[in-house]
């Protein structure tokens, strides 16, 4: 029988003043949970393994949504890897570690859909991980989260933990980060367009060919399918968490641009790097959970410049 989390359970969300820890909180207050735990960086460094280990020792944690990370797009991958490699390894070892070891009743981690091989073939399968080569502009993030994956799997076949990996297709939504020199693509275009809006800039650039393929997930729908995930699955098996649908880099630029009312043109530099060509994920295991995403891109899409709208004196 699958482990549920009562209302009154105590819940630590990782993470949770980011993208998806943020929208984690709001589901679980929505659906009644009572009892949630977090730690601001100030309170605590995930980094430090004597910080986390005095935090489970101390509080006796029945839940973890493992959802704090560094994150970051192209540009911030190519120039900082050894601090996305480093960050997220001591993070994840503390938690999931310290999980173990203070009798964690269930762990939920999240991995990422950029840390399947390049060219894997599409949609991506669960399977795929581990077939082939990484995409180079972000190798250090997802060998990172790789060994998180692996941890999670090892210690529920040497300790019968019961630790779970969903993988998350590209993510978006309130409280994203909107700096464009490291943020990811979604983000970023829309604080150019913001921008270029304010300034009457004649056009607005855009990294690439704009032919590149991805899927967005809005970070509420995917906070929804962690709820839905920790309840209802307990396989020693990553799970792809997405809406099955793929938009090119192209096309969301020209849906971003109409969002905010950008009047200019849209103008592609083919000298950067476009990432991998293509990323669209199989959620055929997600789909026998009775779980699919709700939100379209283009509510999405909506509901997130009108949060920025309201917080950009703050950023």
């Amino acid at each position: 029988m699958t482990m549920v989390m009562e209302k009154q359970s105590k819940i630590y969300i990782a993470g949770h003043s980011g993208l998806v820890g943020s929208a984690i909180v709001r589901k679980l207050e929505k659906e009644g949970y009572t009892n949630l735990i977090y730690r601001t960086f100030e309170e605590m460094d995930l980094r430090d393994s004597n910080q986390v280990n005095h935090f489970f020792e101390t509080e006796s944690i029945e839940y973890v949504f493992l959802a704090a990370a560094k994150v970051g797009g192209i540009f911030a991958n190519n120039k900082y890897p050894a601090d996305f490699f480093r960050d997220n390894l001591f993070i994840q070892t503390n938690i999931i570690d310290a999980a173990y070891r203070n009798g964690v009743k269930k762990l939920l981690f999240l991995g990422s859909a950029c840390i399947y091989p390049k060219m894997a073939p599409q949609p991506l399968k669960e399977e795929y991980l581990l077939t082939g080569e990484l995409e180079p502009t972000n190798e250090p993030f997802a060998v990172a989260k790789i060994a998180g994956v692996k941890m999670c799997e090892s210690y529920n076949r040497q300790y019968g933990t019961k630790f779970i990996v969903a993988m998350p297709i590209n993510l978006y939504g309130k409280k994203d980060n909107f700096n464009v020199e490291i943020s990811h693509v979604l983000p970023a275009l829309m604080r150019k367009f913001h921008d270029a809006k304010k300034s009457n800039a004649p056009f607005v650039e855009v990294m690439g060919t704009g032919r590149p393929t991805r899927e967005f997930l809005y970070a509420d729908d995917f906070a929804d399918a962690c709820v839905c995930l920790m309840n209802n699955y307990e396989e020693n098996e990553i799970i792809n968490v997405g809406v099955g649908q793929e938009i090119t880099i192209g096309e969301l630029a020209e849906k971003i641009k109409n969002v905010v009312g950008f009047d200019g043109e849209i103008r592609f530099d083919t000298t950067k790097p476009d990432g991998t060509p293509r990323r669209l994920m199989d959620v055929t295991k997600m789909s026998k959970l009775g779980w699919k995403a709700s939100t379209s891109i283009d509510d999405g899409l909506a509901k997130t410049y009108d949060w920025f709208l309201k917080n950009i004196e703050n950023m």
